[in-house]
This record gives C-alpha cells, structure tokens and sequence, in this order.
C-alpha cells in the first residue's frame, strides 16, 4: 500500500505536499463559510459564483497548461505556481483582517486563484511520475490523494474552530505559511533520483495532439465523460455541507468543519484502498460512480445531523475511489511525452465542469433546498455509472482485424479498458502508442490461435 514511500524523494514530496494540502483546506473552509455568512446572507449562490471563478480558469486554460507541463521541467513550474498561489492568499486574508473585503474582491482573487491552480495541477500531477518512475505510478498517485484527504480530514477541523476564535483571515494567513513547506520539500529533491521525462520543445499542433489523442482512445472518452458528469453536479461539497448545516440543520462554522473532515475520513480509506490495486480498472470506477450515487441519495434523507454526517463517509470513500481510479487509468495508459497535455485535459473536464455546476448547484439549493441539491449530485453519479456500462455492453477489448493476403503478420487493433488480464503484454505495449486506435506493433502469426 505505502511501497511509493520506498523513494527518498517521494517521502520528501509527500510531507511537504500534506502540510500544504491542510493549509489549502483550511483557506477553503474558512473563505466560503465567510463568503456565505459574513458578505452574503446564507446566499448559496454566491458561494457557488466563488468556487466558479476559482476553478473556472481550467476551464478556458488547462488545455494549454498541459502544453507548459510538457515543456518546462516540474520543479521550476510548480515554485512558481506556489510563489503565486501563496501571494493571492496574502491578499485574501489581509483584506478580510483589515475589514475591508468585500464581495467582487474575494470573486477576484478567487480568479486569480484558479489561473494559478489551473497552471498547477497538470504540473503537479506529472511530475509523481519524475518522482517514482512508471511501475510505481498508479500507487503514488493513489498515495497523492491520501494526503490531500488527510489534509481534508485535519484542514477544514481545524479552520472551523479557528474561524469561531480568530477569524477567517487569519486562518487564511496560516495557509500563506504552509506554501513555503511545499516550496521546502521541491528544493530537497535529489535531482539524480528522479525520472525525468523527455519535455517538448516548441512547436505548432502539440495541442492539437493531444485533443486528437484523448478523443481516438473511445476508453478515454467514457473515462473523462463520467469525470465530467460527476465533478461538475457531484463533487461541491462546499454547497451541499455548508446549506445543510447552516439552513437544515442550524448549525455554526465549527459544524461545517467538521463535516468536511467526515467526508476525508472516507475519502482517505478509499484513497489507500486504492492505493492498493495494482493497476486502475474501468469498473471499479463504474461501481464507484453507483456507489456515490446511491449513498448521495441516503445523506439527502437523513433526518438529523449526526445522521448525516454519518451518510457522508461512505460518500467521501467512493468518490476518491472513483476520481483516483480515473486519475491512475488515464496517466498509466497514456505515452509520458503526451501525459501533460492529456492531464490538462481530464483536469479540464473535472474542475472546469465547476464554473457551470456550482451556480447550478447553488441556484437548486436556494430554491429548493439543499436536499434537492444533494439528489441532483446522486443523478450525476447514476448518469456515469450508465455510460461507462451501456459503452463496456457495446465493446470489447480487443478487436482483430486480418491483415492483407500477402502480409504474413497480424496486426491487432486495440480498445483497453484495463480489465483484461490475459493482455498483460499489451498493456506495456499501449503506454507507448500514440493514440490507441493506432495499429500496435507487430505480432507473430501464433497469436491469432491464443
């Protein structure tokens, strides 16, 4: 389960990143509960327009942040993106310790917030594989989102309880402090124990290439198809945990903390269970995606708080199954000189679904109540889980064609969705293709009797 941690460099990243996670969350909890109790009145709404602006910007540029990924080396992308990302949260929590915040200037910040994280996450999620190598991939990445869900079950606890003693803002200037720890760990590295990957240089198309890529591999479109259907109406759990508290349940800013690290607390056991797998597999996101569904549609009828809360830990274990399953399909069966640009892409398709389901979300829960809410994230994830089964009904993993008379191989055209473990060879043989679709390299004769 922890065989990543072998590595001197993955353990330096993975302390570094969890003390940077628990800021971040901390800056989360504490900016939207400000949002909706101090600028707004319980206006969900605009908590929604907040984290659509924050994760917006993927939308329009993580395409293109894929292609930065591919070209500029790890380390000096994300101490850049960290310098940045770190000043917009100065600002942050100066302006609401001052007492001079308001609305359109948290709305811009928040702005300023997601170009930063948007550049980011493409970065951050290919450089796991500089750090461990290929083998080892699916596990850090498994690995990666138990600490960002450790960090959920510590950050949003504590930003709770010292949003009720101190203040949003200073709980926000905490997180300025934790950058520097992520800063620390990227500075420690061993530049002779990674793996680096062979970046591009400039040139017309690679873009291109990368959408042609994603959109000629029929596995990675139901992959990203559900990603898109369930982190767009699924996964804002700010809306769906701060109106249930706050207007269902009629709870305070310690109570809403507290929710966010119950949802951790299964998202951290579905991370590890993860991590466990040796490869990523289509159905397990399937079920993932039923289970989320299902457990969704229970919280939304829990009568009381604590039963809620309750209901959230299951919701919290299959949504990380299911987003880490993806995350690990899509980098391990991808060729590593594309990997930033078809990263930046499902990293598109599951935070830029945001700036449209948020406002949605949040409209839903001023008119009808948050429980509505919470049923229309249930149908998302009912809505992916039919997708990916109706496509695994109509397809096989392997589709044979014969070659002309005079040519005395066969050559095999592949669809993979990682279930088939008779086709081990093929598997390593994939990570290396261009598209999918792409006649694979050639094989004897023999194979057509197996």
């Amino acid at each position: 389960m922890f065989r990543s941690l072998a590595g001197v460099n993955y353990r330096i990243w993975f302390a570094g990143a969890l003390i940077s996670n628990i800021g971040t969350w901390m800056q989360r909890t504490a900016q939207d509960w400000f949002v909706l109790t101090e600028l707004t009145d319980n206006d969900a709404a605009a908590v929604g327009v907040t984290m659509a602006l924050q994760f917006g910007p993927a939308l329009v540029i993580g395409p293109f942040a894929g292609v930065i990924a591919d070209r500029i080396p790890g380390r000096r992308l994300l101490a850049m993106t960290q310098i940045a990302q770190a000043l917009l949260a100065l600002a942050l929590g100066l302006i609401i310790v001052l007492g001079v915040a308001e609305l359109w200037m948290v709305y811009l910040l928040a702005l300023g917030l997601g170009i930063a994280t948007a550049i980011d996450a493409p970065a951050r999620q290919t450089f796991v594989g500089e750090l461990v190598g290929t083998a080892e991939l699916p596990n850090a990445v498994a690995l990666n989102s138990a600490s960002f869900n450790t960090a959920r079950l510590i950050g949003p606890a504590v930003a709770g309880l010292l949003t009720v003693l101190v203040g949003a803002g200073w709980v926000i200037l905490i997180n300025v402090v934790t950058y520097g720890a992520m800063l620390v760990a990227l500075g420690l590295l061993r530049a002779g124990e990674l793996h680096p990957m062979r970046k591009q240089g400039r040139g017309r198309g690679q873009l291109r290439a990368g959408i042609r890529y994603v959109t000629q591999r029929a596995d990675l479109v139901v992959v990203f198809a559900m990603v898109f259907l369930v982190g767009t109406f699924g996964f804002n759990f700010a809306i769906f945990t701060a109106t249930m508290v706050r207007v269902e349940f009629d709870r305070g800013a310690a109570d809403f903390g507290l929710l966010s690290s119950i949802i951790a607390v299964g998202s951290v056991v579905g991370a590890l269970m993860s991590a466990r797998r040796e490869r990523p597999r289509l159905r397990v996101i399937t079920l993932a995606a039923l289970g989320f569904s299902a457990f969704m549609v229970i919280a939304a009828l829990m009568p009381t708080f604590e039963l809620f809360a309750l209901a959230l830990i299951p919701i919290g274990f299959f949504a990380l199954t299911m987003i880490t399953s993806a995350n690990a399909y899509v980098q391990t069966t991808t060729r590593a000189s594309i990997r930033g640009r078809v990263m930046a892409l499902y990293l598109t398709i599951f935070m830029g679904g945001t700036p449209i389901g948020a406002p949605v979300l949040g409209l839903v829960a001023n008119e009808l109540g948050a429980r509505w809410a919470m049923g229309v994230g249930a149908l998302a994830g009912l809505t992916a889980a039919l997708v990916a089964i109706v496509w695994m009904r109509s397809t096989r993993n392997l589709r044979i064609r014969r070659a002309p008379a005079d040519d005395p191989w066969w050559r095999l055209r592949v669809r993979y969705d990682g279930d088939d473990l008779e086709r081990e060879d093929y598997d390593a043989r994939m990570r290396d293709l261009d598209t999918a679709t792409q006649e694979i390299a050639i094989v004897e004769a023999e194979m057509r009797k197996t």
